[in-house]
């Protein structure tokens, strides 16, 4: 397969869930709005995307999703000044407007649907023989440029990227019944799922429309027993939104200066 220009290749982001975990965060708001600094996460990752010259988006929406096509509708109105002339109506903007040369496709996929069937329901929007895929609430310094690059070179369907974190727990060493020592949130031995794809566009055609289908089963599972999964390892900054202290944690990082996600630009 060649490999195509980034910007012709299209990023679907996973934006429809709950976030149950956030409880009164996210009564009124996706969880994908929750805002880093001044901007919804959703933005960031996006912004991870574009440094790389990404330009194609499709949006899987669903819990709230109303809310995330008002966002980018009214984005001007947010954060530009205007003049608006009540007789007709018309708005007169003043000054300049970030230039974002994005295409962003919004698709409903069902309010109460799994990732996989979220998916499975885009695959008419993705006109590409390769796809990048995402959820909306991680955030990395990934060389997405070398991962496509990867993806193209091994001839396999899929490609997910390995990412090293620590354990949420204190470990303990033992002999016996007798504690030797105690380790604090040791790292993990194992790769875990970062969240960043890359796959060939067939990978759509073995998803199940049935709104149960979750992505990380039965779809990517079958892949990996087939052997068309590989694994590009990221050893660099990775963090998941997955908790209000990981939202915390973030803007406190944000407040700080500290952005390690801002520098996911080409590596060379």
């Amino acid at each position: 397969m060649t490999q195509l220009p980034l910007r012709d290749i299209p990023v679907v982001i996973l934006c429809g869930g709950e976030g149950s975990r956030f409880g009164q965060m996210t009564q009124d708001t996706p969880k994908p709005l929750l805002p880093i600094g001044p901007e919804p996460i959703l933005m960031h990752i996006m912004r991870i995307y574009a440094l790389h010259g990404f330009r194609k988006f499709i949006l899987c929406l669903g819990y709230k999703g109303m809310m995330i096509k008002d966002y980018f509708l009214d984005r001007d109105l947010r954060l530009r000044d205007f003049t608006l002339n009540l007789t007709n109506g018309s708005r007169q903007f003043m000054g300049q407007s970030e230039p974002l040369d994005w295409d962003i496709t919004f698709a409903e996929t069902g309010a109460n649907s799994q990732t996989g069937a979220r998916m499975r329901r885009i695959a008419k929007h993705v006109d590409a023989p390769l796809f990048c895929a995402t959820y909306g609430d991680g955030v990395a310094n990934i060389d997405l440029t070398d991962l496509v690059r990867f993806h193209v070179s091994h001839g396999k369907i899929g490609t997910l990227t390995g990412v090293r974190t620590r354990s949420q727990f204190g470990e303990l060493r033992c002999e016996g019944d007798s504690v030797r020592a105690f380790v604090e949130k040791p790292p993990m031995e194992n790769l875990v799922n970062g969240g960043f794809f890359v796959f060939n566009r067939e990978f759509l055609d073995r998803i199940d429309d049935d709104p149960d289908c979750i992505l990380e089963r039965e779809p990517m599972v079958g892949l990996a027993a087939e052997g068309q999964l590989k694994v590009y390892d990221h050893a660099g900054y990775w963090q998941c939104m997955d908790t209000f202290k990981d939202y915390r944690a973030l803007n406190e990082m944000f407040d700080a200066g500290d952005i390690p996600w801002k520098s996911a630009g080409p590596q060379g």
